[in-house]
């Protein structure tokens, strides 16, 4: 779906997982929920009924609906003039409950969706932040080639002629993963998190210099073909100048960050000069990364090891 959705494609879409029903549903006057700001995520999107930091799309469970039941008449009232804000773009009544009457009138004359659901509130609470979470997550292509890589999402780019496409054609055949080739899709589903997949154009292929349009899941089987992947890594090419050089750290070499959708990556420069094998070396960057995940950074361990050689030599007083 090219177009953001409303309440109405949501119902047509679950209606049969969460067992809908349109009590009012009125698709021309449906509104299409907002996209996620590129720096923000979701915490009004969809949530039990909450006036004082309305949800965009308010879900009344069996609590709810007995709190709204034993309110007085001016009360409630009350409640649907905060319920029925500007910035409401549907109501959900769950667990096959009955609409109060007040709120069945008042979606009808503001052309508000309000929908019943057989399901249990919590189930369909995530449902929806699931489904919407990622139709609506802002998104953004990077020029690359994006791999699964040992588990870690990896996205290789450089400039033109780097070798990107010949290097992922290797790693493929190393037994690693596709993703995308050259125009990955990427998506923030969640605050910290950054998704990338294959616009359905070129699912399945990678142009390689001087070897044309390849079918990787035709050439390699559907092991070789991942639908989506975290983005975990990305790994900048780049020729090996003498400036490149002096820039290396020889204990920790060239790591940085990207900002991507307002999230950092974890960004490696690989230096491409002849006769390196860099297949091997972003494998073994890739593992590099995963030790690092998990607390373990060799050249601080090197440097220990030194301080404590040199500790050992220093004579005693």
């Amino acid at each position: 779906m090219n177009r953001a959705p409303s309440l109405a494609d949501v119902y047509d879409r679950l209606r049969a997982s969460l067992g809908l029903e349109a009590v009012h549903l009125d698709r021309a006057r449906a509104a299409a929920l907002p996209p996620e700001p590129p720096t923000g995520g979701f915490p009004t999107l969809v949530g039990h009924l909450n006036l004082v930091q309305p949800n965009r799309i308010q879900v009344l469970g069996p609590t709810e609906i007995t709190y709204w039941t034993g309110q007085s008449d001016n009360d409630r009232s009350r409640l649907l003039t905060q319920l029925f804000r500007d910035d409401l773009y549907g109501v959900i009544v769950t667990d096959s409950l009955g609409i109060p009457a007040d709120i069945g009138a008042r979606a009808r004359h503001e052309g508000t969706p309000l929908l019943r659901a057989e399901a249990v509130c919590e189930r369909l609470i995530s449902t929806l932040r699931h489904e919407l979470g990622r139709e609506l997550a802002a998104r953004l292509v990077l020029h690359g080639v994006f791999l699964d890589v040992l588990g870690t999402g990896t996205l290789l780019t450089g400039a033109s002629n780097m070798g990107k496409s010949e290097l992922a054609l290797e790693l493929i055949s190393r037994g690693h993963s596709l993703v995308a080739d050259d125009a990955p899709e990427f998506s923030r589903p969640a605050p910290t998190v950054i998704e990338g997949e294959c616009p359905p154009v070129i699912q399945d292929f990678l142009e390689v210099s001087g070897m044309g349009v390849l079918n990787i899941r035709a050439m390699y089987g559907d092991a070789a073909i991942r639908q989506q992947k975290r983005l975990h890594l990305i790994v900048r090419m780049e020729s090996l100048t003498p400036e490149l050089r002096a820039q290396c750290d020889r204990l920790t070499g060239h790591f940085g960050t990207t900002e991507v959708l307002g999230v950092e990556v974890t960004t490696m420069t690989l230096p491409v000069a002849p006769g390196r094998n860099l297949a091997v070396m972003v494998e073994a960057a890739v593992r590099n990364f995963m030790l690092s995940c998990r607390g373990y950074r060799a050249g601080e361990d090197l440097m220990e090891r030194q301080r404590a050689a040199i500790a050992r030599e220093q004579p005693c007083d």
